[in-house]
């Protein structure tokens, strides 16, 4: 969710404390689904698209725009704003959101936002979550008496289950494009975005190509990809890593020639 001029400029932790209550009856109610910019993670596709009973690509091409990353070439699936002069989110109506209960990360963690960083300890880098707050000109909900935690309104937002799912993709956000390097190309970019988002179809390419006869997976993972989607998520991030040469977490197979050269 992009709103950088609102951002307070202050790390927080889980402990921080503040206060904040949204509810149908405030006088700002929903004037923060507008004119946003939301980028999604894999896990927000997987709800949103099951809310909505489509396949991956169904919903990508009709709910998303992809939007390249100057920082790291990586595409991104931003979502659709309507194309009235507040560019509403397309799931607000009058009753709020219409998808509230498969609402991205972003929407759950509002007014707290999440950022990652790597840093040295002893003598390992490790990344680290902060938290900073979000605070819009309209935004009454500062004004509300309800106590929180960061922590306490992150477990109530249901956002923890979606940091859990999506830990290892974000890790994946922090690599940059070196200086005097080309940026990714065409197709690991393809790559990137099928691992991400359009999981279906990376489904597709796992178990209708030759993928596991060049790739040595073991039974049971491939059993757990074949039904379970977070599995997936967390193996794209895996082949996401491999193609682009970041680490080598998959194996080939000793005669995985062969099936390469297959059309």
């Amino acid at each position: 969710m992009s709103k950088m001029n609102s951002v307070v400029p202050e790390k927080h932790s889980l402990e921080t404390k503040f206060n904040f209550r949204c509810h149908k009856g405030i006088q700002c109610f929903t004037k923060c689904c507008s004119n946003i910019e939301i980028l999604l993670t894999p896990y927000d596709v997987v709800r949103l698209k099951k809310r909505l009973g489509l396949f991956s690509d169904e919903f990508l091409d009709e709910y998303t725009h992809m939007k390249i990353d100057e920082k790291t070439s990586h595409p991104n699936a931003i979502l659709n704003m309507s194309d009235d002069k507040e560019r509403k989110c397309i799931f607000l109506n009058d009753d709020g959101c219409s998808v509230y209960s498969d609402r991205p990360a972003n929407c759950r963690y509002y007014p707290v936002g999440q950022g990652t960083i790597k840093k040295e300890v002893s003598d390992e880098i490790v990344e680290e979550d902060f938290y900073f707050f979000v605070k819009e000109p309209h935004c009454l909900g500062f004004n509300e008496k309800k106590a929180w935690t960061i922590e306490s309104w992150r477990e109530d937002q249901d956002a923890a289950l979606y940091d859990k799912v999506n830990k290892e993709w974000k890790g994946l956000m922090l690599r940059k494009n070196l200086p005097n390097e080309a940026e990714l190309d065409e197709k690991k970019q393809f790559q990137f975005y099928m691992a991400s988002y359009d999981l279906d179809r990376f489904k597709k390419y796992i178990f209708e190509s030759e993928f596991l006869n060049i790739f040595d997976i073991d039974d049971d993972l491939v059993a757990k990809i074949r039904e379970d989607e977070v599995e997936l998520i967390k193996f794209g991030v895996r082949y996401i890593k491999y193609v682009m040469m970041l680490e080598e977490t998959l194996t080939l197979k000793p005669d995985a020639e062969k099936f390469k050269t297959k059309k």
